[in-house]
């Protein structure tokens, strides 16, 4: 019987997939540590001073209804642009299970390392992207190891930038180096043709140096020049590397890049929680406003999927006693992501957490459930296979439809239905 459910639900999905196909990019704005739910994106000021700390206020948004953090009051502004998932949870509270779930969408527990939701994404579009640039870039760096490509290999990780996009001139690594011009780089290649020997398939080689060549000194290079912003845009997104990097992801979707992570780390405040937050949520809500606002008006953002949040969330729970004097611990029960573009609906709430936060109270989301759908979007099928060396072809998802692993894609918050 789960066959004949399977096939049918192949089918139904192959062909939601035919018609569904909207997205183009996806931009993934990590928060490296895990941030707290209660302080963002599902606040409890009703819950007493040992759950809300230092902030009990809110920030009212502009969609009836929904509150978040008072931290965020640009991104309240504009809550009709994204959604929220208050419910999602995946059991975890150890930083590589977390990465892992969340990048992978795998909870399976099995001794198989899947790819991240980027590379797979690379693997799939792999014969319709034709940018010079990579499928997937990570500005400044990955998560962690599983950014990159698991069983479909290394050609499909993440292109890390490095570099500090906040600084006067951004050094790519590998491909800006304020030391070398143009002028000098010519004549490493001269002087390297005349000393190499030369190879068999002469004309191979130079296609490839070639593109390597175009990639390091060509048009593409120019996506990386915040330079070429007015100071006015890069005021907007906020100097700093969260900002500046949210800037750098927008350049580059706008130049068809299918899959940027940017990641900003930070979060794992353990200690002096509120102190360091003050600061942190300032900048997230000047930089993720300025992105979702700036790819809208730019007629990007129903192309561009926006998704925001970490490897879980933190205790709901103060934690006033030393050590953590005000802090709060990992959390991977219930926590939040806000999701926007490329289909996903504005204005809605997804889920709900008890008054205290701390257990998922309605509709559970699971990393699988999510990522799915992001797959979904970008017209690549949630239920599909992918090919392993070994063991021939398996789940993209081994998670999706399993108890206890997964509660179904979000349809309620996208533009299809099942």
């Amino acid at each position: 019987m789960r066959k004949i459910y399977l096939s049918l639900l192949l089918v139904l999905t192959l062909a939601v997939c035919a018609s569904a196909q909207r997205a183009k990019s996806v931009i993934l704005v990590y928060l490296d540590g895990g941030p707290s739910q209660t302080d963002t994106f599902d606040p409890k000021p009703a819950a007493g001073r040992n759950y809300y700390g230092s902030y009990k206020g809110v920030a009212k948004t502009n969609v009836e209804g929904i509150e978040i953090g008072e931290k965020l009051p640009r991104l309240a502004a504009i809550a009709d642009k994204y959604s929220l998932i208050r419910s999602m949870t995946h059991g975890s509270n150890a930083h590589e299970t977390g990465h892992y779930a969340m990048i992978t969408g795998d909870t399976s527990g099995s001794a198989v390392v899947y790819p991240s939701f980027g590379a797979v994404i690379s693997y799939k579009l792999q014969d319709s992207y034709n940018g010079l640039l990579p499928c997937y870039i990570s500005v400044t760096a990955a998560n962690s190891r599983f950014n990159e490509g698991g069983f479909l290999g290394n050609a499909y990780k993440s292109f890390d930038t490095g570099g500090r996009p906040e600084s006067k001139e951004y050094e790519v690594e590998g491909l800006v180096n304020k030391f070398t011009n143009k002028e000098r780089m010519a004549q490493r290649m001269a002087l390297l043709e005349r000393f190499e020997n030369r190879p068999i398939d002469k004309k191979k080689i130079d296609s490839l140096r070639g593109v390597n060549m175009e990639f390091i000194w060509g048009d593409s290079r120019e996506v990386f020049n915040l330079a070429n912003e007015p100071d006015s845009v890069r005021q907007l997104y906020g100097k700093s590397r969260l900002g500046q990097s949210c800037l750098v992801a927008r350049r580059l979707v706008e130049a068809g890049v299918p899959f940027v992570n940017v990641r900003v780390t930070g979060w794992d405040t353990h200690k002096k929680h509120f102190q360091r937050m003050n600061s942190m949520l300032t900048g997230l809500d000047k930089a993720l406003s300025a992105l979702i606002s700036d790819l809208d008006a730019r007629g990007l953002l129903d192309s561009t999927i926006v998704l925001c949040g970490g490897e879980f969330g933190r205790t709901p729970k103060v934690l006033w006693e030393a050590p953590w004097n005000g802090g709060r611990g990992h959390y991977g029960a219930a926590f939040s992501y806000l999701v926007a573009g490329g289909g996903f609906h504005g204005g809605k709430v997804v889920g709900k957490t008890t008054k205290t936060g701390e257990e998922v109270a309605e509709r559970p989301v699971w990393p699988c459930d999510l990522i799915g759908t992001v797959y979904l979007l970008m017209g690549i099928d949630p239920y599909g296979t992918l090919p392993h060396v070994s063991e021939g072809d398996l789940p993209i998802l081994p998670s999706l439809l399993v108890d206890k692993e997964s509660h179904g894609l979000l349809y309620e918050i996208i533009d299809v239905k099942k």
